[in-house]
This record gives structure tokens, sequence and C-alpha cells, in this order.
């Protein structure tokens, strides 16, 4: 992704995101606003091929990755134009065609699928790379743990990314898990790890293309810790139990905001150049409406098409 396409790709999935909330039908939703530097740090280094999974907040990684708008609305909402047909959702849409192997919505339930991919993948001898996103939550997963071990043992071409959001629903990351860092889970297995800024798309993209060349490399995995923030609820279902103090200090680390003013001290964006990559975003995001909302619901004969 160009300079430009970073900050496209952000100010798109905020725009969603946003668009969506505002709408009656929007349903159970994990946002991704907030966090949209992980999502975009990290599919800006993938190939076409190389396959992302990431946890059941999806939206970011999965408008990231490239899928189009328009699909990835109608199959938040059920309608059978979506890439699962609907039956998917926001805990379990997925593209692989376009390189997105797809949301889990269990916690740490992407990790070993992940590390199946990648071992599918080094078996084919293409080069080709797995990536999965997750929460600091399923850092307490057993799941973590096992992957992390077989993934070393096998060298596994995989790229194992902690979108660490400071707390699992309501519960302070500190509380839950001793690791000063949580890439220090990858220490005792020989597996590289690093911590980085999560609101700074450069440092994701930067660091990912680092560990994703170790990982290629037959060096083994690499797990990336990105530190973020979330800004909105855990969930549209649930409150916010953070201190309002805190959430007010969240809107100095908006990653969007910081990565426009970087670009404008390098003399890379001007003001009508970031007011037409927002208008881009919202007639984008509008589009997607319409096409969803000509989309039909899945019929009913469909409900047990593809379960056995």
């Amino acid at each position: 992704m160009s300079e430009h396409d970073l900050l496209r790709t952000m100010l798109l999935i905020r725009a969603f995101e946003r668009a969506l909330v505002a709408r009656p039908d929007h349903g159970f939703q994990l946002l991704s606003s907030g966090e949209e530097a992980v999502a975009v740090g990290v599919a800006a280094v993938l190939e076409p091929d190389d396959p992302l999974l990431c946890s059941g907040r999806a939206i970011g990684p999965a408008l990231a990755r490239g899928l189009e708008p328009g699909l990835v609305l109608a199959e938040l909402l059920g309608k059978a134009a979506g890439p699962c047909g609907g039956r998917g959702g926001r805990g379990h849409i997925a593209q692989p065609s376009k390189g997105f192997f797809g949301a889990h919505a269990v916690v740490g339930g992407n990790l070993t699928i992940a590390a199946g991919v990648a071992l599918a993948l080094q078996q084919e001898g293409q080069g080709g790379l797995a990536v999965c996103i997750f929460g600091d939550g399923a850092c307490a997963s057993g799941a973590l743990h096992e992957t992390l071990n077989i993934a070393a043992l096998w060298r596994l071409p995989l790229l194992l990314v902690c979108d660490n959001n400071q707390y699992a629903v309501s519960t302070p990351r500190s509380a839950a898990l001793a690791p000063r860092n949580l890439s220090d889970l990858a220490a005792p297995f020989g597996i590289a790890g690093i911590t980085v800024d999560g609101m700074d798309v450069v440092a994701v993209r930067d660091a990912a293309q680092r560990m994703a060349a170790h990982a290629r490399s037959g060096a083994g995995p690499a797990f990336l810790e990105c530190l973020s923030h979330r800004f909105t609820p855990h969930s549209t279902a649930t409150r916010d139990t953070r201190p309002a103090a805190e959430l007010a200090a969240l809107t100095e680390l908006c990653p969007l905001r910081r990565y426009a003013d970087r670009l404008r001290d390098q003399g890379l964006l001007d003001p009508e150049t970031q007011m037409a990559l927002e208008a881009e975003a919202e007639t984008r995001v509008e589009a997607a409406c319409l096409f969803a909302d000509a989309s039909s619901f899945p019929e009913v004969s469909e409900v047990l098409r593809d379960v056995g």
C-alpha cells in the first residue's frame, strides 16, 4: 500500500462502522474503530494469496484485506449477497479467494486453525504466509501455547498478531495476564517476538514486514504484539466500563489523525487531498449501504445448506 492507501483504508473502516452503527438493523457487532492501524498495517505487507485469519472483531481486517464494502455489509446484515450467503455474519465472515480465510467468533479459536493453514502452505512449498490476528484475551487460552509449540517445532510460516486493546471485554489486560509484554509469551518457544505501538500504522506495517520476512524465510513463526485502544465498548450490546478519564484521553491517540498529521508534516498530504480521501470513503460506504439494502435475505430452503 502507498502512503495514501494506508490512510484511505483506515478512513474506509472508520466511515463503514460509523454508518453501520447508525442503522437500526446493525445487530450484534464488535467494532474496529481505534484499532484500524493494526488491521491496515498488517494487511499492507501481505501477498495476494497469503491467508489472513482474524477474531470476531472482523470488520477492520476484512476491509483492510480488500473485501468489497458492499459484500461485507451484506454479510453483516444476513443478506444472501454476502460472501458467506449471509450465514457467517460478523463472527464468521470469510472470502478465501480474496486472501481472507475468515473470522472466528470463539476466543482463541482461530489460532490452531491458523497453524493448520500454515502447515498446508509449508507443504505446498510456494512461500505462502499464514497470518492470524487475535485479541489479548486469547493469550489466556491454552490454544495459543499449543499453537506456539507446534509452530516452533515445525517452523511453520505463521505470523501471529496480537491486537492488544488492553481489555478482554471489561477485564483489564493487567488483571488477567502476567507477562510484561504479551510478545514475551513467544520467547520460551524460541519464537521471534516484538511489541509495537498499534496506534501507529507505519510502526505496525514496518514491524509486520520484518516479522513476515522472518516467517517466510523458513526461520519459523513470529509473534507481533500491537498495543491498541478501542474507541467503542466491547460490542454494540455492552456498556463501557472504562473510566471516563481514560476514554477522554483516547481521542488524542486516534490512528487516523496521527497518520494524517505525519503525512502533512512530511509534505505528503494537503487539505484538499485529505478531504478528497474522506469523501471517497463516505461515497464507498454509501454505495455499500445501497447494495446491501437492495440485496435479499436467503431463501428458507437454504437454512440447512452446508450444515453437516
